[in-house]
């Protein structure tokens, strides 16, 4: 406000002043004379007014056109004037414009065009910071890596480009496979700059690809004093590599650093299960089992885990299934209603004999959690208890069509591990894997055969000698249950479902039971002698059928038995359960066979009427 007011004033002010003036002159009677070359000139108020304005006018333009005279012999001399400034700001404008076309190319994905614009600006700019990171872009756009590397390397020598240009360098060694040398770049870069959050994670991420686990614990460590890294997170991963370091150590002779470094981590992460498991059997080389003890103890209560209950069974490996069990009490008491505490305990029991407390630790599992290894122990624990083949077959196969429960998985590709690794083989993610059931059920990436669960399930002694018994426990589960169902078959009749070939309604007789086979293309059977051990054997059979019949059945039993194993197995449903051998028809032979070897005539059928004759014997 005072100073629009302060302008009126002004405008007000020149005004009156122009006025007095030109009432002044035209006041003054007399005028002006000038003389000039012996010539006098007299003006008036007015005219000398006006010379005035043109002489000021005339001097100006003379001292402007020596002006032009002065710099124009300055640019013929090559110093730097108006006119050199009027071509740089020109030139500059142009490779400014050609800078800008050239990061827009780039963006594009147009690579022969983001080289022509780095070109026109390098030719018009003398910024080679930008122009030499155009180009150097433009190149790996366009796929020409030596150009790009060549560039990326002119800028090492300037000390603002050098970060940009290992950068560069690096990417390009990441993309080629090269990360030794990658490796050494990122060291060299995050030394130029440690607060750079990228390049600590790759820094990090190279040094835990190529083992490098003191310098990762380094920038792990920097991360976390920088605030990049929550304390939690930052501990849980510093455990890993600490472990991962140990192992490493251990593998190298220093068995006191190794175990050093792996008490540590398992007190820094509890929950870490390999640190803990390392940490324990230190300290029980160490002739320590009582901190031993402890930490499995704390561990469990954490997350239990069967590699901590074969750890905590280390501790005194010479003790009797009944001692074990008393001794285990400490550790299945911190976690007592967990899945795992609920195996281990029916796994003792099973080693203990107890097969029905067995049952009960198990509880509802087989039913609301099947895996492979709970209905593996239920076979077991149906074996130890007397049940009969069919039913421990059954619960073997649902094993092997079960999940096989928790396993290391890695939480970014859902890749199955057989051994927990810090960095997934897969992915490469470091601290990915996590103890846990995959998301597809069944998965074969690490498929466990179950073998290690067979010397739980233990035949009874008339099941076969020692050594079947030590064949069967290095053997698949697959095999061990064809291989029972062939004993069983031998020795108790065949287990296979026999179809009478028949029309609906027609009571079959005891050929339909037979398969029909090419006349010449099978022997027919020789008379057999009936065998003691055959009628013992098979107790319900020999009180329903007469003796000869039992002969002819085991052979036909042997001659199925031959057929099935020279087949391909049929894939077995983990829903039906295999039925009992006494609702299994008998395999018999042919009524006409026996009849045309003993001289006598085949049974009537029933669902025929008889004739008034019965018809002679062909023998």
């Amino acid at each position: 406000m005072l100073l629009s007011l302060l302008k009126i004033l002004l405008f007000f002010a020149v005004i009156l002043a122009v006025a007095v003036g030109l009432n002044t002159l035209s006041a003054t009677s007399d005028g002006v004379r000038v003389v000039l070359a012996g010539t006098e000139y007299t003006l008036g108020p007015i005219q000398a007014v006006v010379a005035l304005l043109v002489l000021l006018v005339a001097v100006w333009a003379l001292f402007k056109l020596l002006g032009i005279l002065w710099a124009f012999l300055r640019f013929i001399m090559g110093d730097e004037t108006a006119i050199n400034r009027y071509f740089a700001r020109s030139r500059r404008e142009k490779g400014y414009e050609a800078l800008s076309q050239g990061l827009l190319a780039v963006a594009a994905g147009e690579g022969k065009l983001a080289q022509e614009q780095a070109t026109r600006a390098s030719k018009y700019l003398d910024d080679p910071r930008a122009t030499r990171l155009l180009s150097a872009q433009a190149a790996e756009v366009a796929g020409d890596d030596a150009r790009a590397e060549a560039v990326y390397r002119e800028m090492l020598d300037d000390d603002r480009t050098r970060f940009v240009g290992v950068r560069g360098l690096l990417k390009q060694k990441l993309a080629s496979g090269d990360t030794q040398t990658a490796l050494q770049l990122a060291q060299k870069a995050y030394a130029l700059r440690p607060r750079n959050a990228d390049m600590q994670n790759t820094l990090l991420e190279l040094s835990t690809k190529q083992g490098d686990w003191k310098g990762a614990r380094g920038v792990l460590k920097d991360k976390r004093k920088q605030g990049e890294l929550p304390q939690d997170v930052h501990i849980r991963r510093d455990a890993v590599l600490a472990l991962q370091e140990a192992r490493d150590v251990l593998s190298g002779g220093s068995s006191v650093s190794a175990r050093e470094a792996a008490i540590s981590a398992a007190k820094a992460s509890p929950d870490l299960i390999p640190a803990v498991v390392l940490a324990a059997r230190s300290y029980l080389a160490q002739k320590d089992p009582r901190n031993a003890e402890r930490l499995l103890e704390k561990a469990w209560s954490v997350r239990p885990h069967p590699d901590l209950a074969a750890a905590f069974a280390e501790v005194k490996p010479e003790e009797t299934p009944n001692q074990r069990l008393r001794r285990f009490e400490s550790l299945m008491r911190k976690n007592p209603d967990d899945e795992e505490t609920r195996l281990l305990r029916a796994e003792l029991l099973l080693a203990n004999e107890d097969f029905p407390g067995a049952r009960r630790a198990l509880g509802d599992l087989a039913e609301k959690h099947p895996t492979t290894r709970t209905l593996s122990i239920m076979a077991a624990i149906e074996r130890g208890a007397g049940g009969d083949d069919a039913a421990v077959r059954a619960w073997l196969v649902k094993a092997m069509n079960a999940s096989r429960g928790p396993q290391w998985v890695c939480d970014k590709c859902e890749t199955v591990a057989e051994d927990w690794a810090p960095v997934c083989e897969n992915c490469g993610g470091f601290d990915t894997l996590s103890w846990r059931e995959p998301v597809q059920k069944r998965s074969t990436a690490i498929a466990t055969s179950g073998a290690e669960l067979l010397p739980l399930l233990i035949g009874r002694p008339d099941s076969g000698t020692a050594d079947e018994v030590k064949d069967s426990r290095d053997a698949d589960p697959a095999e061990a249950v064809e291989g029972r169902s062939a004993q069983h078959a031998n020795g108790a009749g065949s287990a296979q479902s026999v179809q009478a070939d028949v029309a609906p309604g027609i009571v079959p007789r005891e050929s339909d039971f037979v398969d029909a086979r090419p006349v010449g293309s099978t022997a027919r059977p020789a008379p057999a002698e009936s065998r003691q051990s055959d009628v013992a054997a098979t107790p319900k059979a020999a009180t329903s059928v007469p003796v000869e019949k039992t002969a002819t059945r085991s052979n036909a039993t042997k001659l199925a038995s031959r057929e099935i194993d020279d087949a391909e197995p049929a894939p077995v449903r983990p829903d039906v359960d295999l039925p009992s051998d006494e609702s299994l028809p008998p395999a018999r032979q042919s009524a006409r066979d026996r009849a045309i070897r003993d001289g006598d005539t085949p049974p009537p059928r029933p669902d025929v009427e008889p004739l008034d004759e019965p018809p002679k014997s062909r023998g």
